[in-house]
């Protein structure tokens, strides 16, 4: 029995977020009465995850991330859920311990064999990201999804922030955008199989480098990019700081397949839902623009501002690490909008 996990999956991978408007007024009542001053990163900001700071110094860091199928390969769905999950310990600069697995499994519509092979490639990013994959908690559900709660730990000097960005940073982009696009074209038999190994690269490559931007002074924010798109996570960057982004369309990096699916119009549900949430902060999007920097990531890269006084370091660093990077553009005085496409 083959079985194409998508098929049971109403919208894919970190499309399938509920929208930041909805989640807000989910959020807007669990605010604890009681003051928690070692907690210093909780709810009450839109942050990538919760850390908590110890006696020492060190602090842990704790989050969880799961979706439904964004691909019909059961190995390849738990290799990109893991990997999903684990970047937002390195979206804070700090250093993955330990992973624990969430499974939401069909019994009676999907072989139990499949969810093997969803453990099984999961297994395979924590090896790679020198984590044990300690244990988990599976359910019966109508829809199947999986992810994982991740531990990790940071000293409390190197811990990073989303929306600690600084006039005149320089903003870095470590993958391209497009993931989104490329899934529902695949979810509609149109990914052809070379156009999915770019796919599954990109996805399955750790945004391990975050644990060493967390070292450097000189980066001021950072954040992963995932279901609310290119601009409604650099919208959370820019949240309360009184700041712009300037963005050059033209250096934001796309994959190339995604490119042909925009003008095809084959882009997920949930971009729209993106846009909405987000189009009156910003200004310059034209054409197909809204295509790619509202379309949800899954398991996308690290967006980070670093001081412009040491963007040649920056450079230099990342080249050393053979790290793919972009710079598509700064942060400057407050303009009319949040975010400004030139």
């Amino acid at each position: 029995m083959l079985v194409k996990l998508t098929q049971y999956s109403k919208a894919s991978g970190c499309g399938c977020k509920i929208a930041p408007a909805v989640l807000e007024e989910i959020l807007s009542g669990s605010k604890s009465p009681i003051n928690f001053p070692n907690l210093l990163v909780g709810n009450d900001t839109k942050d990538d995850a919760a850390v908590y700071e110890m006696a020492d110094g060190n602090c842990i860091i704790s989050t969880t991330d799961f979706f439904t199928p964004i691909v019909d390969n059961a190995v390849d769905f738990g290799k990109i859920s893991a990997c999903n999950a684990i970047s937002d310990v390195y979206a804070m600069g700090g250093k993955p311990m330990m992973a624990v697995a969430i499974l939401g499994w069909p019994i009676d519509k999907i072989p139990v064999s499949y969810a093997q092979e969803v453990i099984k490639g999961a297994q395979e990013i924590c090896n790679k990201a020198g984590i044990p994959l300690a244990g988990g908690h599976s359910v019966d559900t109508q829809e199947p999804l999986f992810g994982l709660a991740v531990t990790g730990s940071v000293k409390k000097e190197h811990l990073k922030r989303n929306n600690t960005v600084e006039e005149n940073d320089v903003l870095y982009l470590t993958k391209p955008l497009g993931i989104g696009l490329m899934s529902t074209a695949l979810k509609r038999g149109l990914l052809k199989e070379e156009d999915y190994s770019v796919f599954l690269e990109q996805t399955t490559s750790l945004n391990n480098i975050g644990e060493s931007l967390g070292k450097l002074s000189f980066v001021n924010a950072i954040t992963d990019v995932t279901g609310f798109g290119f601009a409604g996570h650099l919208l959370e960057m820019l949240n309360n700081t009184g700041l712009s982004a300037i963005i050059k369309r033209e250096d934001v990096p796309i994959l190339e397949p995604a490119k042909l699916f925009a003008k095809q119009f084959v882009f997920p549900d949930n971009t729209t839902r993106n846009y909405n949430a987000c189009s009156a902060q910003i200004e310059g999007m034209i054409e197909l623009d809204m295509l790619f920097f509202c379309d949800p990531q899954t398991s996308g890269g690290l967006l980070f501002s670093v001081d412009v006084n040491h963007e040649n370091e920056m450079d230099s660093f990342l080249k050393e690490q053979k790290q793919f990077f972009v710079k598509v553009g700064n942060i400057a005085r407050k303009t009319s909008k949040e975010i400004v496409f030139i």
